[in-house]
């Protein structure tokens, strides 16, 4: 049977997933589940992955969840390059470092940069008070200064002189606010160095390929009222 991966592009981890899969040469098939529309709560895919969550991995009877989990598991199975997740102890000890960080510190912040300097007042209509968005930037901020000086220092990638999966589940992070019009690497010339040498890594049309619906999401008509109901705990966390 073949690899079935479910995931919605406009989210980051999923992206991260899929340009992993794609260029490895990981033949799969592409189940959308649109988060937007809340699929991710039909009983359907609870079958799938009953965190309700995406990404999602099917491998014939085997299942899945969580995209660093997904990320090793594709690399181990299907053998990809060691510099992905390296053998080396310390270099792949770089690189769990950087994913174990990630989640509650650039995950949390670009999330929240997006949704309340994009989303929430042009797909939903809500006016976010000026000085949480300050407070979300200025997270931010730290957040990639530690990107910076800890994690990339002088080196080509964040793990060392190759791209590794560390470095994808970054870049498309930083791709969150950047759609939102976030000047991330403006004013930050070693991160917007390495975000070149990622998008060369990776491919440039891949690359776009993978961001293409994030990079519209501004262009998106504005939310029914069903939507935003159902999008209403995730408004209230992030507006915390």
């Amino acid at each position: 049977m073949s690899l079935e991966l479910y995931l919605d592009l406009l989210s980051q981890p999923c992206r991260a997933v899929y340009i992993f899969a794609k260029k490895n040469g990981i033949p799969f098939e592409l189940r959308t589940v649109d988060l937007l529309k809340g699929q991710q709560h039909s009983n359907a895919f609870a079958q799938v992955n009953p965190l309700k969550k995406v990404p999602a991995l099917k491998d014939g009877d085997f299942t899945l969840a969580e995209s660093v989990a997904i990320l090793l598991y594709l690399s181990r199975k299907y053998k990809a390059p060691d510099h992905w997740y390296p053998q080396d102890l310390q270099a792949c000890a770089r690189v769990d470092e950087y994913l174990a960080w990630q989640h509650t510190a650039l995950r949390s912040s670009c999330t929240r940069a997006m949704w309340q300097k994009m989303l929430f007042p042009v797909f939903l209509g809500e006016q976010v008070p000026p000085e949480m968005l300050a407070s979300t930037l200025a997270e931010l901020d730290g957040c990639l200064q530690l990107l910076e000086d800890k994690f990339l220092k002088d080196q080509d990638f964040l793990a060392g002189p190759h791209i590794s999966v560390a470095d994808l589940v970054a870049i498309t992070e930083l791709m969150h606010p950047v759609s939102a019009g976030c000047q991330v690497f403006k004013s930050r010339p070693k991160l917007a160095a390495w975000h070149k040498r990622v998008e060369a890594a990776v491919g440039e049309d891949l690359f776009q390929e993978a961001h293409a619906a994030v990079m519209k999401a501004k262009d998106m008509p504005p939310a029914d009222t069903a939507t935003k109901e159902r999008l209403k705990p995730l408004m209230q966390f992030l507006l915390k």
